[in-house]
């Protein structure tokens, strides 16, 4: 018998382990073994977020999880937005326990941010929506912002425009500030040593052709600089978990097979 996939899904920022529930339901009921991770001040984690400013913190349940894993077991790993951060960041330390890397309307930089090239492709600029970021200042009133969180009356239209209305309702209720400053500091080329390994791992990019988050000219732009194996599309919003799950179930097993035949 074919060996079932365990897929680890990782959210973008303010999001949680709480994003996957339509995809979670889909892949379990089908007989993926399936992790849902909470980055640190994310989803149920009791972190506030302003507390932290170091990427590798913030990253660092996602460490911890593939640490416990055995040796020779294998996951694809799902980044969704900044979430791809973290899938880059994992696979510089764990590339023998990753059999596939994907990338959902991710952030998709090899040595993370550490250009202005790299900033301009990864990080959305939402300024010709005007002042849409509700900021957080854990450092006080004069520094830097510490977590910035879309406001409420922004979020449909910028992350959810082709959500259902009860999901992105809920999703409303659930975001959390991210910690800004924990994201800015992800830079992983001179400080992680597997280099070689990086590029072992088979990679997927999976674009969303109606994102307002990071739109697909952006999205364009990473995969020119970094190729992956394989490019995918959905014509979604940024949030297809929530407004095209069985498109991208079905997106993500055709990218499992692709890596081994022995995994369905």
């Amino acid at each position: 018998m074919a060996e079932k996939a365990h897929f680890v899904l990782v959210h973008g920022v303010g999001g949680g382990g709480w994003c996957w529930y339509k995809l979670r339901c889909l892949m379990e009921n089908s007989g993926y073994k399936v992790s849902c991770i909470d980055l640190k001040g994310a989803g149920i984690d009791p972190t506030d977020p302003n507390s932290l400013l170091s990427f590798h913190d913030y990253n660092h349940p996602l460490i911890d999880f593939l640490s416990s894993l055995p040796d020779h077991h294998q996951v694809i790993l799902v980044g969704h937005s900044a979430g791809g951060l973290s899938v880059t960041h994992a696979t510089h330390k764990f590339s023998n326990k990753i059999k596939l890397a994907v990338y959902l309307a991710a952030t998709m930089l090899k040595s993370g941010f550490c250009t202005d090239q790299d900033i301009q492709q990864g990080v959305p600029d939402l300024s010709s929506y005007g002042d849409v970021y509700e900021a957080g200042f854990g450092l006080g009133s004069d520094k830097p912002p510490t977590s910035v969180i879309i406001k409420k009356q922004f979020q449909r239209q910028i992350i959810y425009q082709l959500t259902p209305l009860e999901d992105s309702t809920l999703a409303a209720m659930l975001l959390r500030p991210g910690p800004i400053q924990a994201l800015q500091s992800a830079q992983f080329k001179k400080e992680e040593e597997d280099d070689d390994g990086i590029e072992k791992v088979k990679r997927v990019y999976i674009k969303t052709l109606q994102d307002h988050v990071l739109t697909p000219q952006q999205q364009d732009a990473m995969i020119n600089r970094w190729p992956p194996s394989q490019v995918y599309a959905l014509d979604s919003d940024h949030s297809p978990f929530f407004s095209s799950p069985f498109l991208l179930f079905g997106l993500l097993l055709k990218a499992a097979a692709s890596v081994s035949s022995n995994i369905i």
